[in-house]
């Protein structure tokens, strides 16, 4: 910006030309401090893994490293890095008020054979950049998994591909328990089931995807 052996224009006349003071001329720029540096790493770090992350859950896992920080200096370095939180959890059991609710058909019911109850449900997977959900059908007695999908939207369209696959390799249950989220109440996931003659039982909670897949089977 400046030339300091610009012949006729000394130093002092540029940097007033430019509107700038003297002495920022001649200061060295200062870096990131060590600390900071560090902080700014296990940031990136956990972002990758958790870009819905803000600056509260961001100084919540920073504290639980034991990095003695507030919100304050988290905001800052974030804003530094120009991190952004890309999403925030979905709520994969919404209901849409048209569709039809169906009564929870299990209170007080015995599940003693193999398809005589199946359940469905329906978790986010978090990615780098986004995140996908799955879907998969259980069969309630032998607590196997006996189909899944995976889809970028929430559409019925994986659910009920899912739900066919099982259909078509076990037959149909007895009764298909869910929660009352928009895929399963939708008209594509209850005339499927309708269709082959299953009873249709709706708890409005998610009952295994949460843990299915460490729990011992």
């Amino acid at each position: 910006m400046t030339e300091p052996n610009l012949p006729g224009l000394s130093v002092g006349k540029q940097c007033k030309l430019l509107s700038i003071s003297r002495s920022s001329f001649y200061s060295e720029p200062k870096g990131e401090s060590e600390m900071n540096l560090d902080l700014m790493r296990v940031i990136d770090k956990q972002f990758l893994e958790s870009p819905f992350y803000g600056v509260r859950q961001m100084t919540w896992h920073l504290r639980n490293e034991d990095h003695l920080v507030n919100e304050k200096r988290i905001l800052l370095l974030m804003r530094l890095m120009g991190l952004m939180p890309t999403y925030q959890k979905p709520n994969t059991s919404k209901a849409v008020k048209r569709h039809k609710i169906y009564p929870y058909l299990l209170r007080g019911f015995r599940v003693e054979r193999p398809n005589q109850v199946w359940c469905a449900d329906i978790t986010y997977l978090p990615m780098r950049r986004g995140f996908q959900y799955l879907v998969a059908i259980m069969n309630w007695h032998t607590r196997k998994v006996l189909a899944w999908r995976i889809s970028y939207t929430l559409e019925a369209g994986f659910c009920v591909d899912a739900l066919n696959e099982t259909i078509h390799k076990f037959g149909p249950p007895e009764i298909m328990n869910t929660d009352q989220g928009s895929q399963f109440t939708s008209l594509a996931w209850t005339d499927q089931l309708q269709r082959s003659s299953v009873r249709i039982s709706m708890d409005g909670k998610g009952r295994f995807l949460g843990n299915i897949f460490v729990e011992p089977i």
